[in-house]
């Protein structure tokens, strides 16, 4: 695999590292920014070591392989027992026997003790092609490891900015909390200066004690949320810092995210194994040395005599040439035919997918803007509404309920603008992650 993903790795930690120092030196004390929380969440994610798993397995895999240009052992003891062995005819025998000679023919129970080497010379590109195909099915599977890894950053989006919304909302509830303490202060005096009743008085406590009540959820869901983000990020997350917004990208945007580069090593690997193909039909040639110790040797007529133990051996020069490797070679080419096109399918798939969510991504953007156009001329006229029965209520021309229900439009009009540039800023964002430009 050449490395390349384990550089990958290093390279994107020595820039982690570098971006962690210089933002730390910028942001007050626990603020952490989106791209930070996603650098550290890939740093702590535990696929991450993947890469130096596929690394080292691949480098072992390919050695391995290399070792098939050493010379091959073999060793070999044999011990046997036939039926019949070769024997001289009984007219020899008889002749023999008249000239004085015993010849005692083979013996049933034979046995060998041998060694048996052999080196090649030439594969045909066997070895080198089984290795280009180690290291591409590497390659294969570091790029989806990466496509898994990058599916991170879409997590943690959705905690940071889950996380920045709850912020918004606490702050909104803290200052309507604020505004209901202060009527509630001004309802006491005047309940006891006798303009205002107790039942209104009453009303805007519990209004008041409503929003803590709200206020004190938001502040729970805010821990649990923030827990879980330091977690997946692996370092405390304790003020998550609005990120700026900025264009969004065009609609035809070419899309640069992962899933593309597994498709092209996928398409790669398919290319390794047609010419791994290629190369089981060439021709192979090696030496061979086969030596063992046993009997009986080579020299069978001497041992037809002589029933004892002895040394043989040969040496030369061998050419083999699978030819039956012709009878599968068409569909093994149409298999890998089919991973070609089983990639470039999932090529297009995920393209036309992308691109869906790109249009999707976009419509939400332009709605967001031009929601939030109007968001501060509402905020400013439920304002103005508010003071006004505030105004009306101290000359007792309006009910409290009528001030309530402004004091809540108007914190309503605020959390919507809150949560139109919330959402914007996600948007915009997880465009980003969509496109990965």
């Amino acid at each position: 695999m050449r490395a390349i993903y384990k550089n990958k790795v290093r390279n994107k930690q020595r820039r982690c590292l570098l971006s962690l120092l210089l933002l730390g030196t910028l942001l007050p004390a626990g603020a952490q920014t989106l791209e930070q929380c996603q650098q550290a969440a890939e740093q702590n994610y535990p696929l991450i070591r993947q890469y130096d798993l596929i690394e080292k397995t691949t480098q072992l895999t390919v050695s391995n392989l290399a070792k098939g240009w050493l010379p091959q052992l073999q060793a070999t003891a044999q011990a046997t027992w036939q039926s019949d062995v070769t024997a001289w005819p009984d007219a020899m025998q008889g002749m023999l026997k008249q000239s004085g000679l015993d010849v005692k023919g083979l013996k049933k129970d034979q046995y060998r003790v041998g060694l048996d080497v052999s080196q090649t010379l030439f594969d045909g590109g066997a070895i080198s092609s089984q290795q280009e195909v180690a290291r591409q099915e590497g390659n294969v599977q570091a790029a989806q490891n990466e496509v898994n890894l990058y599916a991170v950053r879409k997590r943690v989006n959705e905690m940071y900015f889950g996380l920045l919304l709850i912020d918004e909302q606490i702050k909104l509830a803290q200052d309507l909390e604020q505004l209901l303490s202060t009527n509630e202060r001004k309802l006491a005096s005047m309940y006891k200066g006798g303009t205002a009743s107790e039942s209104d008085y009453n009303n805007v406590k519990a209004e008041r004690l409503n929003t803590t009540q709200q206020l004190t959820n938001l502040q729970a869901e805010r821990s649990t949320l923030q827990r879980m983000l330091s977690t997946f990020c692996g370092i405390a997350v304790e003020a998550p810092v609005k990120p700026a917004p900025h264009d969004a990208l065009d609609d035809t945007a070419e899309s640069h995210r992962p899933e593309l580069r597994l498709a092209d090593s996928q398409l790669r690997l398919a290319d390794a194994r047609e010419r791994q193909l290629n190369a089981a039909l060439l021709p192979k040639l090696s030496v061979f040395a086969s030596g063992f110790y046993g009997y009986p040797g080579y020299n069978m007529f001497e041992d037809m005599m002589r029933h004892d133990w002895s040394w043989n051996g040969m040496i030369g020069a061998r050419l083999t040439w699978n030819i039956g490797a012709l009878y599968t070679r068409h569909n093994d080419k149409a298999k890998i035919q089919l991973l070609r096109d089983q990639a470039e399918n999932g090529r297009e798939v995920f393209l036309f997918n992308n691109r869906l969510e790109q249009l999707q991504q976009n419509e939400n953007i332009r709605r967001y803007n031009a929601l939030m156009a109007d968001d501060a001329e509402i905020i400013a006229l439920r304002t103005k509404v508010r003071k006004a029965a505030e105004s009306k209520l101290q000359h007792g021309i309006i009910a409290v309920n009528d001030l309530v229900k402004e004091i809540n439009n108007e914190n309503a009009a605020k959390v919507q603008q809150r949560v139109h540039e919330i959402n914007l800023l996600k948007e915009l964002y997880d465009q980003k992650y969509t496109i990965n430009p």
